[in-house]
C-alpha cells in the first residue's frame, strides 16, 4: 500500500498516473496547499520542503519498515525500480528515461511553473516576466515536439519520462501555448490523455490547481520565507 500525499497540481498528477498506470494500491491524503497542509509537523516529517506529493510506502522491496520519499521525479524513479515497470532496466534505455525525466524536472516543469504564476496569480502583471517565461515555455515545447518527430513516446517505449512531462503540458492554454504550433507534441498528447489510467487518475483528482484563489491562499502559497 502506498500513502500518497498529494494535491492536484501537475507535480501530483505525475504520481497518480503512475500508481493507475502500475495497479497499484495507494491511499490519497489531501495536502491543502492553500490553507497550509503543508506545513503541519506530520507532513514535515516526510517532506521536509514543505512541498507536494510526498509517499510513504508501507510495504519496500527490501520487507522492512516504512520507506517515505518527497520529490516528484524521485517518486517516479523509486516506483518504476520497486515495481520494474516504465523504466528500461538497461544502461542506454534507462539513461534515456532518466536523461528526460531531469529535463521536466529541472527545465519544463520550473519556467512552465513560473509561467502559470506570472500569468495567472501574480497581483501585478509584470511584462517582462510574463514574456520572458512564456517564451521559455514555448522553446521547451519546441524541444519536445522535436524529440518526439521520430518516435512514440519521449524516451522510445513509454516511461516516467512521458508521466513526468505530460501534467506540464495540461494547463497549456494559461501558459499561452498553442498545441497546433507543434504536432508531434499534440499527437503524445492525445495518446497519452486517451489511456484508460491517465482518465482515471484525474477523474480522482477533484479540483483543478489552476482554480482561482483567495488573497489568503495567495500568501500562504507565494508569501513563504525560511522563517
Amino acid at each position: 500500500m502506498i500513502d500518497l500525499h498529494y494535491w492536484p497540481t501537475p507535480n501530483g498528477h505525475k504520481i497518480t498516473v503512475f500508481l493507475e498506470e502500475a495497479g497499484l494500491d495507494y491511499t490519497i491524503h489531501r495536502v491543502n496547499i492553500g490553507k497550509g497542509d503543508q506545513f503541519k509537523p506530520e507532513f514535515l516529517a516526510i517532506a521536509p520542503n514543505n512541498r507536494m506529493p510526498a509517499i510513504v510506502d508501507q510495504a519496500p522491496k527490501d520487507g522492512g519498515k516504512p520507506i517515505s520519499i518527497f520529490e516528484s521525479g524521485a517518486i517516479l524513479q523509486y516506483l518504476a525500480e520497486k515495481t520494474g515497470k516504465f523504466l528500461p532496466s538497461d544502461i542506454r534505455g534507462r539513461t534515456e528515461v532518466m536523461q528526460w525525466l531531469f529535463w521536466q524536472m529541472g527545465g519544463l516543469g520550473p519556467m512552465a511553473g513560473q509561467n502559470g504564476h506570472f500569468n495567472v496569480y501574480a497581483p501585478e502583471k509584470i511584462p517582462y516576466a510574463m514574456d520572458r517565461y512564456t517564451n521559455e515555455t514555448n522553446r521547451l515545447y519546441g524541444v519536445l515536439n522535436k524529440r518526439l518527430a521520430d518516435r512514440e513516446f519521449v524516451a522510445g517505449e513509454y516511461s516516467i519520462a512521458d508521466m513526468a512531462s505530460y501534467p506540464w503540458i495540461v494547463p497549456y492554454e494559461s501558459h499561452k501555448q498553442k498545441l497546433e504550433d507543434f504536432p508531434h507534441l499534440q499527437r503524445w498528447f492525445n495518446t497519452i490523455k486517451a489511456r484508460p489510467a491517465v482518465v482515471k487518475a484525474y477523474a480522482a483528482a477533484g479540483p483543478s490547481y489552476a482554480k482561482p484563489m483567495s488573497d489568503d491562499e495567495k500568501k500562504v502559497l507565494f508569501g513563504q520565507t525560511a522563517r
